[in-house]
């Protein structure tokens, strides 16, 4: 056996991304795991507009905002999808060209240094640590198509070798990367709005105790000091696990919010609004914040974010006073 694919038919040439990754959104990408999931979800006909609830358990974590995931317990209730973890004894190519004859996708932590998709960013020029999702994989050819964030994509030779850390670099200590595969359930659930809207109250239930902009707020000020003393390249950083997390929630629980009105729960236009409005709320805070660490001025920025705890705070009345608990 040298090549295996699970989802049949796809092509990296002419892939449409799910449009939760159109150009139009605030935050077209969310994070690695996320994104790839988004596409993964629609690639085998599901709707992951259906499974974002989880995006009400967003913290701020002392240190940034919840690096929010699908809960791999929502995806096997919604869709019958079991996120299990893969063992690594042996090498991950061989171990991924089985699972995929088994039909079942390979999740793996990867060097985005040899990823094509981000060139522009880390592809041949940093080393980060991000997650793919392999479709496909040829032996002979050193080939595999792959998702992550926005897309559906390929890469060979050297890449493939890089990928797979048989590239003749000194791996010696090397750590076995984590990897997961998902498998579908003998049987597959019967998915409705009765379903989504128990599970959405669940994570409701489970909120925060805090408005975390609030809590964020709070805390920016012992972030000043490392804005200030570190390069643009952990600014961005920064901006990535802070803004851009809280953002990208707030827009996928607004497009959560719109899938259960269009599937019959009707007068959720205020909560959905809130959301994006929220979601684009942090967009601005991030323009904000540049001009914060450009001019070494940061008491605008902290006053910047009560809209967004207020809108926070609206948000959970509106949707506690619908759903509840209180």
């Amino acid at each position: 056996m040298l090549s295996a694919t699970c989802l049949k038919g796809l092509n990296p040439a002419d892939y449409r991304p799910h449009e939760l990754h159109g150009a139009g959104r605030d935050w077209p990408q969310t994070n690695c795991y996320v994104d790839l999931w988004i596409e993964v979800l629609h690639s085998m006909g599901y709707a992951p507009e259906a499974a974002l609830g989880f995006t009400l358990l967003q913290d701020f974590e002392g240190d940034q905002f919840t690096f929010f995931k699908f809960p791999p317990e929502d995806l096997e209730l919604l869709f019958g999808l079991r996120v299990q973890e893969l063992a690594i004894y042996d090498s991950v190519e061989k171990h991924a060209l089985q699972q995929l004859s088994r039909g079942n996708l390979v999740l793996a932590e990867v060097d985005g240094f040899y990823l094509p998709d981000t060139s522009g960013t880390s592809y041949r020029v940093s080393h980060v640590k991000t997650t793919i999702a392999i479709n496909h994989l040829d032996l002979e050819s050193r080939c595999l198509h792959y998702f992550h964030n926005a897309g559906y994509y390929s890469l060979s030779k050297d890449d493939y070798s890089g990928i797979f850390r048989s590239n003749g670099d000194d791996e010696s200590g090397a750590l076995f990367p984590y990897v997961e595969f998902v498998k579908q359930a003998a049987v597959k659930p019967v998915m409705n709005l009765s379903v989504v809207l128990e599970l959405f109250r669940r994570h409701l239930a489970n909120r925060p105790i805090s408005n975390p902009v609030r809590s964020y707020q709070l805390a920016f000020p012992e972030h000043i000091g490392s804005l200030t003393q570190h390069s643009m390249e952990y600014f961005h950083l920064y901006t990535f696990n802070l803004l851009r997390q809280l953002g990208a929630n707030f827009e996928l629980l607004g497009s959560h919010l719109a899938w259960l009105e269009l599937h019959g729960e009707a007068g959720l236009d205020n909560a959905k609004g809130i959301s994006n409005e929220l979601a684009g709320s942090a967009k601005t805070l991030q323009f904000q914040l540049a001009r914060a660490v450009n001019h070494k001025r940061f008491e605008s920025f902290a006053k910047a974010l009560d809209p967004a705890a207020l809108l926070y705070d609206q948000l959970m009345d509106v949707l506690v006073g619908r759903y509840g608990p209180c």
